[in-house]
């Protein structure tokens, strides 16, 4: 009568095994790590080199609180450049606070809850 159960268990035991999948140590290299950086908007002409590092696959912390007091029309120009960027790369931005912006790119999500 017991024999159902214990077979039962066994079946279970064998599932645990096949869901093990081995990972390739390779894939854990130093040149697949992801790179956050912290940079700074300072004036429009850094447009170009924020994008140029999400185009090369970084999470950018983007502080943008000297333009802002400096040039606020320079501010929005340079937001909406990256947006565009951003958006064109199925990318993720978001603003936290008034002084920092997070900018992915597609591989990345934003969490908003």
């Amino acid at each position: 009568m017991f024999g159902f159960f214990k077979r039962k268990k066994e079946e279970v035991e064998e599932k645990k095994e096949e869901e093990f999948v081995e990972i390739d140590e390779s894939l854990l290299s130093e040149s697949k790590k992801l790179n956050v950086r912290i940079e700074s908007l300072k004036d429009f002409g850094d447009t170009e080199r924020i994008q140029n590092l999400i185009r090369e696959g970084n999470i950018v912390f983007l502080r943008i609180k000297e333009l802002k007091d400096k040039d606020l029309t320079e501010l929005k120009r340079s937001v909406d450049k990256l947006k565009k960027t951003i958006i064109a790369m199925n990318g993720d931005i978001v603003g936290i606070g008034d002084d920092l912006l997070v900018i992915c790119p597609s591989f990345a999500r934003i969490y908003r809850g």
